[in-house]
């Protein structure tokens, strides 16, 4: 059971927002405030198309098949978790944290995962794979307990 000890980091994000939230307090009791706040604009993916979908002619005659255009709010999202994954390690090579939590749905958990660098990689102490970026700091705090409890 990890323990979000005093001056340990809480990173809740999701792939268009993330709040960096330091533990004033101790393991059994958190005081999550926020640090940093990062935000991307990332609009519905009709909204950054700028195309149909395309058709693409198949050999037998008269049959046409679709093809998907790229989902542009899926790739920023994805981009994003990068965008977090160097301001995590810029954030561990200047010594800002020793511990951090990482809470973020788990497609977001995963890009994390994958681009993270190992000098941050070693200061995780625990993953939650949920997502509370909307949620008001007390309930985040309360569900942390609760997941790091169980």
């Amino acid at each position: 059971m990890a323990k979000v000890t005093h001056g340990a980091w809480v990173l809740i994000a999701d792939g268009e927002k993330a709040l960096f939230l330091r533990n004033d307090l101790d393991g059994e009791d958190l005081d999550l405030n926020v640090v940093r706040i990062e935000e991307q604009e990332n609009p519905s993916d009709l909204e950054q198309s700028a195309n149909r979908p395309g058709r693409l002619h198949d050999t037998a005659e008269g049959h046409v098949s679709a093809v998907d255009d790229t989902d542009w709010h899926e790739l920023a999202k994805e981009r994003f978790a990068d965008e977090l994954a160097d301001i995590l390690y810029k954030l561990a090579h200047r010594q800002a944290f020793e511990h951090i939590v990482l809470v973020a749905p788990p497609k977001i958990l995963g890009e994390l995962r994958h681009k993270m660098h190992k000098e941050v990689a070693a200061r995780v102490i625990a993953e939650i794979d949920k997502d509370l970026t909307n949620h008001p700091i007390d309930k985040i705090e309360k569900r942390i307990q609760i997941d790091l409890a169980a």
